[in-house]
């Protein structure tokens, strides 16, 4: 839920800026124009259609975690939005347009390193994959093209920070992902280590009550 958090700040950075935004992010900016509601709203609407589509395809029903994921992400993108302002200079514009992709790519890391399952665009990546027998990357590349075209042709940002977003990402989640799964399983074996008495380093006054 922190990475959910931490993800859809940097979502709002990228808003905020107005270089451009991700392919979904265009597209829930243009749907907030032609249509109204806010862009958290249509992220949780357009969540709600794809999770739809994912359980037809599939024919089972989607992990209560891409819910999460769906919900979470739309409130917090409103809230970000609602608290940051936008930039007056150009120079603010891009710092928040590298900040957000940053922060993106370290929400991603987080969100994804505990393995509690995928959100809506995910699952239905993974969806498609498996009917089409397709290679994961055309379908992802197939998929943001589509949703692209129809958040511009309805008047979405699309300008330096979709370019960056799209060639960067991958990147920077290369980067942060690790990371993040690293601070993760150090978590995990700290706490077992904690609780498991085998596992416990030793303690100068280490005994076992017998005299």
């Amino acid at each position: 839920m922190i990475g959910l958090m931490v993800m859809s700040l940097g979502i709002a950075l990228m808003i905020r800026a107005e270089l451009g935004g991700a392919p979904w992010d265009v597209l829930h900016i243009g749907l907030t124009i032609q249509v109204g509601l806010t862009v958290g709203t249509w992220s949780i609407l357009m969540g709600g259609i794809i999770l739809g589509a994912t359980a037809l395809l599939m024919k089972s029903f989607p992990p209560i975690g891409a819910f999460i994921n769906m919900i979470i992400v739309g409130v917090f993108i409103d809230l970000f939005l609602w608290i940051i302002p936008s930039p007056e200079n150009m120079l603010l514009q891009f710092f928040m347009l590298l900040a957000g992709i940053l922060i993106i790519g370290y929400g991603i890391g987080i969100y994804i390193a505990p393995g509690c399952g995928a959100g809506p665009r995910d699952s239905l990546m993974l969806a498609l994959q498996m009917k089409t027998g397709w290679k994961v990357q055309y379908v992802r590349v197939l998929m943001e093209i589509v949703v692209l075209a129809c958040g511009w042709f309805m008047g979405g940002t699309v300008f330096i920070g979709t370019l960056l977003f799209c060639f960067g990402i991958g990147s920077v989640v290369g980067v942060t992902l690790p990371q993040c799964q690293q601070y993760f399983d150090s978590i995990l074996k700290r706490g077992t280590n904690n609780e498991n008495f085998n596992e416990r380093s030793l303690r100068p006054y280490h005994h076992d009550g017998v005299s």
